[in-house]
């Protein structure tokens, strides 16, 4: 089965070339979305928890393009600016996934453009 590209105008475009996910052989691997609108590609948000929230809704909106959805979610990676704001990405992470969180792995590394304290990146299973 050859791979799928991924693209939707419901999360920011990669200005970096890149896809933003590729469904291969039953799943979906979602690049590292950041806290960007997808109307104004502007940071969403000043605090850790919007950021978090719109960080999700463009893995959403990418996961949903590819037939899949977040409760199909198995493998995360976030990156955060700064490590002071973990449990209030933890919190927002919780509401999102209360029940049968996913597999996580988490870095700090210093994240450009300036505003952005965020990046998630997801692999999900795309159901047939």
């Amino acid at each position: 089965m050859p791979k799928k590209i991924i693209h939707t105008e419901k999360a920011p475009k990669s200005l970096a070339g890149y896809s933003q996910g590729v469904v291969s052989n039953g799943f979906v691997f979602v690049s590292g979305q950041g806290p960007f609108d997808a109307e104004t590609g502007n940071v969403a948000g000043e605090t850790i928890q919007e950021q978090t929230r719109q960080c999700l809704k463009n893995v959403e909106a990418i996961l949903q393009a590819a037939g899949s959805s977040l409760d199909n979610v198995v493998s995360a990676t976030f990156i955060l600016d700064d490590e002071n704001d973990f449990p209030g990405f933890n919190e927002e992470w919780g509401r999102c996934f209360s029940i049968d969180p996913p597999a996580r792995q988490g870095a700090k590394l210093p994240i450009r453009p300036k505003g952005m304290k965020i990046s998630i990146a997801v692999i999900a299973e795309v159901p047939e």
